[in-house]
């Protein structure tokens, strides 16, 4: 009795929340109809419509965790997004073309090219222009030597060995305060838009893909608006895992990635409301575990902010393109119901060009994360990508991304 009335209070509460997504949120009807199923269901059927022991934890976990969070988030977006309107903040150290370089990652080596002069790489037998370029770049408080992101990434991409893999090195001026790191975005993203325009002179358009995390996102889709602007041509694919939310709003001083930066966008929201986006911002918008701010096996936003690169990684290795298939829908409770139209399509590295609107999936909340990812299929793929000479190289590195107890404090 006790645990019905406390779930009927979680979700009228639930039923509070603005959704700016249009997903199904309980009515007062509906909970009041499903607190008597509970009761008149329970000798025959109760195991139809009660919630797992995890399904359960998970509801409340979001419920007296993420949700307050979302709410101190929102605050500080429309604090910062004013400050950033009054232009009464000003980055601490500017972007310089001259310092920002790509780095390209192979099994056993590391080389440093500036963005000014992408046709260097040409110069390096390791670059393959016959292959597609794909170029990361990765968020706030993260340095390209000390990046658990791009480690896994390049790794994974490596094995795959159809990949020139590039990131870039702009940590200096990602680094430092939050705000002073998001009015930076814009104008590291026209530099590599620049440098866009000269590197599809050497290798064909149709191969190079930009991959962003969180204000890595934003940063790629200023690249591609001034790539747009520079060629009137698109770049073909912009991936945003989990783009930042704090400070960019669609309008405003700092709008972000936006759809239209590139022919297709597709997004993974992973901490939605709180460090990522809740609003669809591609052309494709996945939502793991419906529209929550922590996943199946979080229970800090940073561990659900990093999910979204490490779903995508993950998806990368042959084998695991269909670890994580998704179906056009409102909720998660929906896609579990089978009332979701649809075939089921992948989210992550074989996302298809022609999906559009808003997809629900179901994830696991340790590795393998997709719901078809296979432990023997991972285990396999332990050294693929790795250098055969060196067990370091390769190796993963610590993240310096996001501290959650100086994010707040550290904001402004």
């Amino acid at each position: 009795m006790k645990l019905t009335i406390l779930t009927v209070c979680s979700l009228v509460l639930l039923q509070s929340f603005v959704n700016p997504l249009g997903f199904d949120l309980p009515t007062i009807k509906d909970i009041l109809q499903g607190s008597k199923d509970v009761f008149i269901g329970t000798l025959t059927n109760a195991g139809s419509f009660l919630p797992s022991p995890a399904e359960l934890f998970g509801g409340t976990k979001n419920l007296l965790a993420g949700m307050p969070l979302e709410y101190v988030s929102t605050s500080i977006n429309s604090v910062c997004s004013t400050l950033m309107s009054s232009q009464s903040v000003i980055p601490k150290i500017m972007p310089d073309k001259n310092s920002i370089n790509f780095q390209l990652m192979t099994a056993c080596n590391k080389y440093t090219y500036s963005v000014l002069s992408p046709g260097d790489l040409l110069n390096n037998t390791e670059f393959d222009v016959t292959k597609k370029t794909v170029i990361l770049v990765t968020g706030w408080r993260t340095t390209i030597t000390s990046s658990k992101t791009i480690e896994e990434l390049s790794k994974a991409y490596i094995c795959r060995g159809d990949v020139n893999f590039l990131a870039i090195d702009a940590a200096s001026y990602v680094d430092t305060l939050f705000s002073w790191s998001a009015l930076n975005t814009e104008k590291i993203g026209e530099y590599l838009g620049e440098s866009l325009v000269k590197l599809e002179t050497v290798v064909p358009l149709e191969s190079i893909h930009l991959i962003g995390h969180s204000l890595g996102a934003h940063i790629c889709g200023s690249a591609g608006r001034t790539f747009n602007q520079l060629t009137n041509r698109f770049i073909p694919r912009i991936t945003a895992l989990d783009p930042a939310k704090p400070c960019f709003n669609e309008g405003e001083s700092l709008c972000g990635l936006m759809r239209g930066d590139a022919d297709f966008i597709d997004v993974i929201h992973t901490n939605t409301g709180v460090l990522g986006k809740r609003d669809p911002t591609g052309d494709v918008d996945f939502y793991p575990d419906g529209l929550v701010p922590l996943p199946t096996g979080c229970l800090t936003v940073v561990c659900a902010h990093e999910r979204a690169w490490l779903y995508y990684v993950e998806s990368v290795y042959p084998g695991n393109e269909y670890n994580f298939m998704a179906k056009r829908c409102t909720s998660l409770s929906k896609l579990k119901q089978n009332k979701c139209t649809g075939v089921a399509v992948p989210m992550g590295y074989a996302a298809t060009s022609n999906l559009k609107g808003n997809y629900v999936l179901e994830v696991r909340g340790s590795a393998p994360f997709g719901m078809n990812g296979s432990k023997t299929r991972e285990a396999q793929y332990a050294t693929c990508g790795t250098c055969a000479k060196s067990s370091t190289v390769g190796s993963t590195q610590s993240s310096s991304v996001f501290r959650p107890i100086k994010w707040f404090k550290k904001l402004f």
